[in-house]
């Protein structure tokens, strides 16, 4: 049991001690006398004496222990205790692993300038080096000694470079935006010109003159001159009650299988008219002169064709 609580319980005897022994001496010269049913009951004072108590008995022996009491609360926490002194100094410790690589440096000033070596021995020859650039033409030199005649060459110049035609109509009114046919022909050097197809197709490259004189009456005429597809020249032509006549002509560059022709290139503007007996309406055209390729290249067969 704990002493705080023997403590308490021997404070409350003493104090009833205490009033016990006051009320024997209150009551000392008196007698008491209880009533009860045939029978008094008499108190003396001398039997209420107050005694001091004795001197305390040897002490008695261990009680039994008692069951382990609940347990309590949880204290508050301790301070902290003083700090303790440092201890000895550790042994050195093994080597560690070796870190990552730094990144590079900067790259640090260029050094001085070596002192020049000694020349290595000569290396083997080099590749042929890509030519330089063509130095100024020179002053002209003496004239040379006459050499030997040579023997006479073959030509065919103007044998095949030849190309003209002229030709006619022989209906009027043709349709608009197709090549009219001149079926009439008058010349055809070389037969470039397609009578069934009214194109002119070219044989020999070169340089061309073309013209046309075209009759007109009971309508306006709008005449062009097409090579490939593409008009060359055009030509209009009012209608003023009488016959008239339109003309253009032109110079053009033409290249091998190149196509040349006249056609109507507006409705009801076809007003070409043919009578046979005193008017005509005709297309023509030649060559200049060829393309010198060409010629050189017709030469080199002929020669080649005569050696042979």
């Amino acid at each position: 049991m704990p002493t705080g609580h023997n403590f308490s319980t021997a404070t409350i005897m003493l104090q009833m001690f205490v009033m016990f022994c006051s009320l024997s001496v209150v009551f000392s010269q008196s007698t008491y006398a209880l009533p009860k049913k045939g029978r008094n009951i008499t108190i003396h004072s001398s039997q209420l004496v107050c005694s001091l108590p004795g001197p305390a008995g040897p002490p008695g022996n261990p009680g039994a222990p008692g069951s382990p009491g609940a347990m309590g609360p949880m204290g508050p926490p301790g301070k902290d205790g003083p700090d303790g002194k440092d201890g000895e100094k550790g042994k050195k410790g093994d080597g560690g692993d070796p870190g990552r690589p730094g990144n590079p440096g900067k790259p640090g000033l260029s050094g001085r300038e070596g002192v020049i070596g000694k020349a290595g021995p000569r290396g083997l020859k080099g590749l042929r080096g890509i030519p330089g650039v063509a130095g100024k033409r020179g002053q002209k030199g003496e004239v040379g000694d006459v050499g030997q005649q040579g023997a006479p060459g073959g030509c065919n110049c103007g044998g095949t470079a030849r190309s003209a035609f002229s030709v006619a109509v022989t209906k009027s009114y043709p349709k608009e935006r197709l090549p009219i046919r001149f079926s009439r022909i008058l010349l055809n050097e070389g037969n470039h010109y397609n009578a069934s197809s009214g194109k002119f197709v070219c044989e020999i490259p070169g340089v061309y003159y073309f013209t046309y004189d075209i009759t007109l009456a009971n309508k306006h005429l709008a005449i062009g001159l097409v090579h490939n597809g593409h008009y060359k020249i055009k030509t209009f032509d009012a209608n003023t009650g009488n016959h008239d006549v339109a003309s253009g002509s032109t110079v053009l560059q033409l290249q091998q299988s190149d196509q040349v022709w006249l056609q109507i290139f507006y409705s009801e503007q076809n007003g070409l008219f043919f009578d046979p007996f005193w008017t005509d309406s005709t297309f023509t055209g030649f060559l200049i002169y060829a393309d010198q390729n060409y010629l050189n290249e017709s030469d080199r067969k002929a020669n080649a064709k005569d050696e042979s």
